[in-house]
């Protein structure tokens, strides 16, 4: 097991490097912008040829992805993920609309790029409407600014930009999606990463969210059946229905091998009303968590995630992912002193 930053999504040179000075032995970069100003800048500098124009990627290349990792390892780091690509590249696949062949058979080229360019894990998510919170500026822990959700708000608010959908549609749209996907994936040596549905409601926005529980995710592992299909075990969201449920997800799916990564935060509340927190306090026990990760012999890696935004912090949250990365590090450090202690 180990720890890595996650939520980058334009590299820079020093986010790089900060990851490695807080002790982190990869990076994740979620949904990456390579169409960005400030990641075709960064490219920019390091060659003399003019860039000209450049269409917009519905597909990455094998080239942008080793260009990617490259920038990663020159800081002593691994790409251990990509964490999902733009909800515009997936949208039709997961409402069924005109256009989602097209989608699923870009995503395709995605994974077989990332093959090629040797990065082995891409993360996905089945929401077609993004991560909800009715409240992005509540106030946690002294003052910090952290995101909450109410589901009687929630219940009561639509963008009226998606058509209605109920959960046999969106898992016959996603059943569709795995199966012509997954074989892709297997021949590449790609792992498919599946997210929660945050918040884990029956319904948003007209339409279901079908991958809110333990029951659900038994359903989608037996479906997809594959080392190369497994789940990204965000605790926070899973927790978000309580955490003891979130525990028993837990410790089924760690020793059934099928977690290849972990979101580690913590919340205040539950369904119907939650909020953010900071790692050290909440309804996610860390310790716990990772004891129960090291007893089933998780072989991934770790991150933070959703971390509340302190005092002088940057958009990223520098401060804050100290804060929760050295915790995390701390405790696997603790754990580990202790095991080798009780081994005889």
């Amino acid at each position: 097991m180990r720890v890595v930053a996650g939520q980058l999504r334009e590299l820079t040179q020093p986010d790089l490097a900060f990851a490695r000075q807080i002790g982190c032995a990869g990076v994740g970069v979620n949904k990456p912008d390579l169409d960005s100003p400030a990641w075709v800048a960064f490219l920019n500098k390091q060659f003399t040829a003019a860039a000209g124009p450049r269409a917009p990627t519905r597909r990455w290349s094998a080239l942008d992805l080793a260009q990617m990792r490259a920038a990663v390892e020159a800081h002593g780091l691994k790409l251990d993920c990509i964490e999902g690509v733009p909800r515009n590249l997936l949208d039709k696949a997961m409402l069924g609309l005109p256009g989602a062949e097209e989608q699923i058979e870009d995503f395709k080229a995605t994974l077989r790029a990332m093959g090629q360019a040797g990065i082995g894990v891409l993360g996905y998510n089945w929401i077609p409407d993004g991560v909800w919170r009715t409240a992005k500026a509540a106030h946690g822990r002294g003052g910090a600014l952290i995101t909450a959700y109410d589901d009687g708000i929630g219940q009561r608010v639509a963008t009226g930009t998606l058509p209605p959908r109920d959960e046999a549609q969106m898992w016959a749209n996603w059943e569709a999606f795995i199966t012509a996907v997954l074989p892709v994936a297997e021949a590449v040596g790609v792992r498919l990463s599946l997210h929660p549905d945050d918040p884990p409601v029956p319904v948003l926005d007209g339409v279901a969210r079908i991958f809110r529980n333990e029951a659900a995710f038994g359903r989608a592992m037996a479906f997809a059946d594959s080392p190369n299909h497994g789940i990204c075990f965000c605790t926070g969201t899973f927790a978000e229905v309580g955490a003891e449920a979130m525990m028993t997800a837990l410790r089924r799916f760690a020793r059934a091998g099928r977690i290849h990564y972990v979101h580690l935060r913590s919340i205040t509340g539950e369904l119907p009303r939650f909020a953010e927190a900071f790692i050290d306090e909440g309804a996610v026990d860390p310790v716990a968590v990772l004891r129960e990760l090291l007893d089933a012999g998780f072989d991934g890696f770790v991150m933070d995630d959703h971390v509340p935004h302190v005092v002088d912090d940057t958009v990223w949250g520098h401060r804050s992912r100290a804060h929760a990365t050295g915790t995390i590090a701390g405790i696997l450090r603790a754990l580990r002193a202790e095991n080798r202690r009780t081994t005889p």
